[in-house]
């Protein structure tokens, strides 16, 4: 019988190049979740493997290496910064005699550390004990023997069966609380929606300084800290606009690389005020040296969550810092639209042109359509209702109904790439009035000439 380890904060950090180069700042990076984890970070194993071991994942020799480090040391934890199958957790916990945590466990102790929210602790749960559910036989084998005692013997569940059908459970349970609040969130954006008030979301890598961003924008007071995943619990606060208009600000989670699934899967109800935006604000650190690298794990978060259609603001944030000390500014793309921002959420300078941009993105003209429906499009007309202003609806002999709506043009730039079943409708309808410009039902006219290009 195998007990895993108790667990300790003295720890040794292990990272591997597989196949390449690591980036630049992956040491960091790693320090800086163990430290924001608890953990006393007491050395570092580094080298470089052209593919993972089965057994060890970094290899015998690595492995025997690491543990004459952990012997060394005295080290209580040993964190991989990879993801590790349960067998070779299990096979390096029996060779060091230490726990040994991979980046996803790492990541989810964070989570569970920081959550404050009774939603959060639900998703981090959620997370953890699916998370968990992979892992049920990599340190106790003993739970694979099946009860004994007087009324226990003979054919029934094992130990290991009864933990996972409690487990199984316990999740269905979560999941079914967790979808109660989405639909309370999915009222709350309903609401938003038909008082015409769009949601401005912040995104970006962990650490880029989104709640700073947040404060200064609504004075919300929330927790700012230069650490990962300061902030985890969803925030939204009123936005006042340079035009006289409001929106809503909506702070959430940052994404970092190799965010775990479960984390992904776990959160998307507090992901979903990211993906029903009407605009998203991308917050990048400046600091050119892993820019790029963070933009695209933020952009591939973003598409796991089916956000990618919604449009965005480049936000270059912490300009002060960087030793040329760019000016404020903003880039435009070839269309003259706002495509980066360039400011300092410290100090504030540039704010005011995150403000003008955020507002003309939200307010330019929009999409005015006269659209005649047939009868198999009351799922469409319903949805138009929601979403659109409808400024006529009369119906027709053949059953349908003849509309005029005006769709904001944020929203409607999102339904060009959409893949649900309406916006694949209004798409089809616009190709046919594209063609042919036949007025006949399912044929989409354009009146305006501010129509989205």
């Amino acid at each position: 019988m195998f007990e895993r380890p108790r667990s300790g904060e003295r720890a040794l950090l292990v990272q591997l190049a597989l196949g390449g180069d690591l980036p630049a700042d992956a040491r960091d990076e790693l320090e800086q979740l163990a430290q924001a984890a608890g953990a006393a970070v007491l050395g570092f194993l580094g080298g470089s493997r052209a593919a993972p071991d089965s057994k060890y994942f970094i290899g015998t020799g690595k492995a025997e290496e690491l543990k004459a480090l952990v012997a060394a040391s005295e080290a209580e934890l040993v964190i991989v910064d990879h993801a590790l199958s349960p067998a070779q957790e299990r096979n390096l916990e029996r060779l060091l005699q230490c726990r040994v945590v991979d980046r996803s466990g790492l990541i989810l102790d964070i989570f569970a550390q920081r959550a404050r929210s009774f939603e959060g602790k639900l998703q981090v749960e959620l997370a953890q004990l699916r998370h968990l559910s992979t892992r049920l036989v990599r340190g106790w084998t003993h739970l694979e023997r099946q009860k004994g005692g007087i009324g226990l013997r003979g054919p029934g569940e094992t130990q290991l069966e009864t933990d996972r059908r409690l487990l199984g459970k316990r999740i269905a349970v979560l999941k079914e609380r967790l979808a109660r609040i989405e639909t309370l969130r999915g009222q709350g954006r309903r609401a938003r929606e038909r008082h015409e008030v769009p949601t401005v979301a912040l995104v970006g890598y962990t650490n880029a300084g989104k709640s700073t961003l947040f404060n200064r924008l609504t004075d919300a007071g929330v927790l700012q800290a230069d650490q990962l995943f300061a902030t985890l619990d969803p925030t939204l606060r009123r936005l006042p606009l340079p035009r006289g208009q409001d929106a809503v600000l909506a702070d959430t989670v940052g994404f970092i690389n190799q965010l775990p699934h479960e984390l992904v899967a776990a959160f998307r109800a507090t992901l979903e005020e990211t993906r029903s935006a009407g605009l998203l604000l991308h917050v990048v650190d400046a600091d050119p040296l892993e820019r790029e690298r963070h933009i695209q794990d933020v952009e591939m978060v973003l598409g796991d969550i089916g956000a990618m259609e919604v449009p965005r603001i480049l936000v270059y944030n912490k300009i002060d810092a960087l030793p040329e000390a760019p000016v404020p500014r903003v880039d435009r793309d070839a269309a003259g639209r706002v495509e980066r921002v360039w400011l300092s959420a410290v100090t504030g300078a540039g704010v005011d042109l995150l403000l003008a941009a955020i507002a003309e993105r939200l307010w330019t003209a929009p999409v005015k359509q006269q659209l005649l429906l047939g009868p198999e499009d009351g799922a469409l007309r319903a949805w138009l209702f929601r979403n659109a202003t409808v400024s006529q609806d009369s119906p027709t002999e053949l059953g349908g109904w003849e509309m005029a709506v005006s769709i904001p043009q944020a929203r409607w730039l999102r339904l060009q790439h959409a893949a649900d079943p309406i916006s694949r409708r209004l798409r089809a309808i616009a190709g046919l009035a594209h063609r042919s410009g036949a007025h006949r039902p399912g044929a989409l006219q354009h009146r305006a000439t501010d129509a989205v290009r």
